[in-house]
């Protein structure tokens, strides 16, 4: 696997590193020993998948409340999305600042988002599906959000947002 830094402290792209024969390829997509030796929290307990219908879907922007904060590695395994993690770490040097990813089926490339950061994307394909892997279970007392749109993070969506949940749609302004 390579691990790729990107603008927001802890988040990271990691690529498949493939192993290419006759038959295709093989690749790692996670290990409990490279996560834990690059300093990411490798205690996974929990997958879900999101299967989207329609391009233009927006999912977010997630996180769960300590005690139940959770670290989350999101895959597109069909499909295209734009996939934006936004700090929310008080203590962290890129605070309420957010990056996007591209995350494709055929890159196979995935986001690692840390404990404190919301998580969000909007589908760029229709039949697009998302993987998650969780290192909490999921506590519907813990579950928050922000805002897809709150001007207090400036998020720049690649596309027209053509479906999305009351529930996303309606988070207060952060504050």
């Amino acid at each position: 696997m390579i691990f790729v830094d990107t603008d927001l402290a802890g988040v990271l792209e990691i690529q498949i590193e493939p192993k290419a024969d006759e038959r295709g390829f093989f690749a790692r997509t996670w290990c409990h020993n490279e996560f834990a030796q690059k300093g990411l929290d490798p205690h996974l307990v929990q997958c879900s998948l999101s299967y989207n219908t329609k391009k233009g879907t927006l999912r977010g922007m997630h996180f769960q409340a300590a005690p139940h904060a959770e670290t989350k590695l999101v895959r597109c395994s069909k499909g295209a999305i734009y996939d934006v993690v936004l700090d929310l770490r008080r203590d962290s040097k890129t605070y309420c600042r957010w990056i996007g990813v591209t995350l494709t089926a055929g890159k196979r490339n995935a986001l690692y988002v840390p404990k404190g950061c919301a998580h969000g994307f909007l589908t760029l394909a229709d039949e697009s599906e998302v993987s998650y892997q969780m290192s909490d279970f999921f506590h519907a007392h813990s579950a928050r959000g922000v805002r897809w749109n709150d001007p207090a993070f400036g998020i720049i969506w690649p596309g027209k947002v053509e479906v999305i949940s009351d529930r996303d749609a309606s988070y207060p302004d952060f504050e």
